[in-house]
């Protein structure tokens, strides 16, 4: 099982357009740069994400990658905001050399609390990736680290499936109240 995260740093900006585009800068973790957030969600609280087949620091299963078949990995997460209205799970590396997002899953109901392994939970959507596809893009590039991000969210994303990465992006970053990643270090 991966190890909690309960960073409280806000994701880096990443090389790619659409993701410098859509999320910010904040390496202090005090703060939204870029963004249309109030005073009130200046300090985002920390969730904890686990997996029962990935483990926080250690390489991705290349049952995971494209070199596998079984899609998504297994996510657990907690510690989210009574307040939160819905969750988003976003899956990206943070290449130097054009970052790239490989999935997107928004308005997850807040109750969920785990996501199965190759699913998406009832009622959720899922955005296009930076490749354009609809749904889990396993990732290719072995050398890379990748993050499992899962937000919180003070209202719904409300875009229909397969909506823009841009706009799905800039939805999650406005309404992010707290959120918690795992990372993996490569592809096994």
């Amino acid at each position: 099982m991966g190890q909690p995260n309960t960073s409280t740093r806000r994701p880096r900006r990443t090389v790619g357009t659409v993701l410098a585009a859509a999320f910010v800068v904040v390496s202090s973790g005090c703060g939204m740069v870029g963004s249309s957030a109030s005073a009130d969600r200046l300090q985002l609280e920390p969730i904890n994400v686990s997996s029962p087949r990935l483990k926080d620091g250690a390489p991705l299963p290349s049952d995971y990658s494209c070199n596998g078949s079984v899609g998504n990995p297994p996510l657990r997460w907690s510690g989210v905001p009574d307040s939160t209205k819905s969750v988003a799970i976003v899956a990206d590396n943070n290449a130097r050399a054009g970052g790239e997002v490989n999935w997107v899953v928004f308005d997850i109901d807040p109750r969920t609390n785990e996501l199965a392994e190759n699913s998406v939970p009832v009622g959720a959507v899922e955005g296009s990736t930076t490749g354009g596809k609809v749904g889990y893009s396993p990732p290719c590039r072995a050398r890379e680290n990748y993050r499992f991000t899962v937000y919180a969210l003070d209202g719904k994303v409300d875009l229909k499936k397969g909506a823009s990465l841009d706009k799905t992006l800039k939805s999650i970053a406005d309404k992010t109240i707290a959120w918690g990643r795992l990372t993996t270090a490569h592809i096994e």
